[in-house]
């Protein structure tokens, strides 16, 4: 967790470094007030930051009020709702925004014009996370083996011993018609290796959630104009509150303790608007239309977007839609595609104004 808040530090402060350069392409003209225009960045700061407090709280206080604990069917449906909000904030919102950044007619022809770039970072962000996850989970298990005794490959024979399908090994003998785990470990729920999965999950999930927020929060602050800012004020405090949600249940679920919990809850609820502190620090030398800001946000947009697209897919939802609890249950498999489709229409409807 250590090098995914190191990893975010970085980013908040490399980001203005990297978006203060000189526009060299028109900027549309709009109406500007910093007077009015800083009174909506105050009232974003104050309402960005508690939306999100509240969204990544909600799932986590799940140990003090029954409804929320994982093994309830409400938790469930929670957590179906905030995988759709991350991946339509993938899809809807970040994807099509590094697309537009990376074929602005602001930047060369070539060869941004030549190659959809943004597609291709987000393909190989998608790629990157599903390596990160299966180098994260090989090391795991490796070391949770080593932690096993290991099955005598001789006495496995000769009591009858035979690996199934799921992995187990089954240890048969002629006075019982029972069975043995050997060191052959299972992915189980509530496993060891499956508490260390979730934990990956919930770090890199706030990763690719944070370098957006950065973005999202430097551009909010670098804006002069009130008609720019009004809207995205709505539109981010329920972006950050859907999204908390969907982060705190990864959170829930890893089963941190309570110091990396709140640590992990507070940074993600801080970044928005540290973002939009940074932003209107650098107001003066910003330029969303300057070449150099334009690759630096199509860049990290698309990073961000193939991250959450992956994650959203094969970490949250096949995770839970492909487990024996949702295939057992036809109102649990109702349910929680009902959810999954409220959260991804929510915040596609979203996309509207942010």
């Amino acid at each position: 967790m250590s090098k995914v808040v190191a990893f975010s530090l970085f980013l908040l402060f490399l980001f203005p470094i990297l978006v203060s350069s000189e526009c060299t392409c028109d900027e549309d003209s709009e109406d500007r007030n910093k007077t009015e225009a800083l009174k909506y960045k105050l009232v974003a700061v104050a309402s960005i930051l508690l939306a999100g407090a509240i969204g990544v709280s909600i799932p986590i206080l799940g140990k003090i009020f029954p409804a929320l604990h994982p093994e309830n069917n409400i938790f469930f449906f929670v957590k179906a709702f905030a995988a759709g909000v991350i991946l339509a904030t993938g899809f809807v919102h970040i994807l099509p925004d590094a697309f537009e950044s990376l074929s602005s007619p602001c930047l060369p022809e070539k060869p941004w014009g030549d190659f959809p770039f943004a597609g291709f970072i987000a393909m190989v962000a998608a790629i990157g996370t599903m390596m990160v996850d299966l180098v994260a989970m090989s090391y795991f298990r490796r070391s949770h083996l080593k932690k096993q005794k290991p099955v005598n490959s001789d006495e496995e024979k000769e009591s009858g011993g035979i690996i199934n399908q799921n992995n187990h090994v089954h240890v048969h003998t002629h006075s019982t018609h029972g069975h043995a785990h050997g060191s052959v470990v299972p992915l189980e729920e509530g496993s060891e290796l499956d508490l260390s999965r979730r934990r990956v999950i919930s770090q890199v999930l706030e990763l690719g959630i944070l370098v957006h927020s950065v973005i999202i929060g430097v551009s909010l602050g670098a804006s002069e104009s009130p008609k720019t800012i009004k809207p995205l004020v709505a539109a981010l405090t329920f972006h950050q509150l859907f999204e908390g949600m969907g982060l705190g249940g990864c959170i829930s679920e890893a089963r941190f303790k309570v110091r990396k919990t709140a640590i992990m809850a507070i940074f993600f609820s801080l970044t928005t608007p540290m973002g939009i502190a940074i932003g209107f620090g650098i107001s003066t030398v910003y330029s969303e239309t300057s070449p150099t800001a334009l690759m630096v946000e199509g860049i990290f947009n698309s990073i961000a977007a193939g991250i959450l697209v992956y994650m959203a897919l094969v970490d949250l939802l096949a995770a839970d839609f492909m487990s024996s609890r949702m295939q057992d249950s036809p109102k649990l498999q109702i349910g929680a595609n009902v959810f999954l489709l409220l959260g991804a229409g929510c915040m596609s409807l979203l996309a509207k104004w942010a």
